[in-house]
C-alpha cells in the first residue's frame, strides 16, 4: 500500500485554480522530486500534503500507518526564521513536539531522540550555539535534524538547498540521499535544480504542461522532458 497518494486533486485560492488534477503515489523508500515552473503550485501541494490546507477537490490518502502529523517537513526559509534566537538543541527538540500530547515537558526519551539525530547530522557540536550565528548549511542541518525528530518515515522538502553555496548543497544531498537509501526514509523535494533531480531521485512529479508522473527514467522519454529541452536517457 502506498504512503501516500493525491487522487485527482485540485488546489487553489478564493475559488482560483492553482494546480489541477493531479495524481500521484508515493511508495516507502521513494525519492520524489516536484519540479515545476515559480507559481506553478509546487508549495500549495506540499501544505496540503500537510493537511495545512484544505483541497478544492479530490482526495489525499494516508497508508501503511502514516498520518499527515508524523511527517517530517522543511518549508522555505524566511530571513525572520534564519535570524531566530533559539540554541540548536532547542530547535532540534521542537521536532518532538506533535509526540507531546497534553504533556507540557519533553520527556527523556524525546531529549535522546533530539541528541541522536544531531549527532547523526554531526551537528552536536552546535548544540549550544545560537540558530542564527551559523552558516545556512548548519542551519539546515539543523531543520533536518528537527524534521527527523518529527518522523522515521517521510521528509517533505521545500527548496533545501535554496542560498547554499556550490559545495554546501552538494553536501546536503549527498546527506539527503544518505538518509534515503541507509535508513529507508521516503523523500518528497521541491526542486528548482532539474540536474540534481534527475540525479538523485526515483520517481519525478513535473507540474507543467505536460504534467507528468512516474519514474525518471519515464520522464526522460516524455513529452514534459522533451520541451524542457532534456534529452532522453541523460541523467
Amino acid at each position: 500500500m502506498s504512503e501516500l497518494s493525491c487522487q485527482n486533486v485540485t488546489l487553489g485560492y478564493d475559488g482560483k485554480i492553482v494546480l489541477g488534477d493531479i495524481n500521484f503515489s508515493v511508495e516507502k523508500g521513494n525519492y520524489l522530486c516536484i519540479v515545476g515552473e515559480n507559481g506553478s503550485g509546487k508549495s500549495t501541494l506540499m501544505r496540503t500534503i500537510l493537511s495545512l490546507q484544505k483541497p478544492m477537490s479530490g482526495t489525499i490518502v494516508y497508508g501503511d500507518g502514516v498520518h499527515s502529523k508524523e511527517i517530517g517537513y522543511i518549508p522555505q526559509q524566511t530571513d525572520v526564521q534564519r535570524d531566530f534566537p533559539a540554541s540548536v538543541y532547542e530547535i532540534v527538540l521542537s521536532g518532538c513536539l506533535n509526540g507531546c500530547g497534553w504533556h507540557p515537558f519533553y520527556s527523556k526519551k524525546q531529549k535522546d531522540l533530539a541528541k541522536e539525530k544531531m549527532e547523526l547530522l554531526s551537528i552536536t557540536h552546535l548544540a549550544k550555539r545560537c540558530y542564527r550565528e551559523l552558516s545556512g548549511g548548519q542551519q539546515q542541518r539543523v531543520l533536518l535534524a528537527r524534521a527527523l525528530c518529527a518522523t522515521k518515515r517521510i521528509l517533505l522538502l521545500d527548496e533545501p538547498v535554496a542560498g547554499l553555496d556550490p559545495i554546501v548543497t552538494e553536501e546536503l544531498y549527498a546527506l539527503i540521499e544518505k538518509l534515503n537509501k541507509d535508513y529507508g526514509i521516503t523523500i518528497i523535494m521541491i526542486s528548482h535544480d532539474l540536474s540534481a533531480a534527475l540525479k538523485y531521485s526515483s520517481h519525478i512529479l513535473y507540474v507543467g504542461k505536460p504534467s507528468f508522473f512516474g519514474t525518471t527514467e519515464e520522464f526522460l522519454q516524455s513529452e514534459s522532458a522533451r520541451r524542457l529541452g532534456i534529452q532522453g536517457g541523460n541523467r
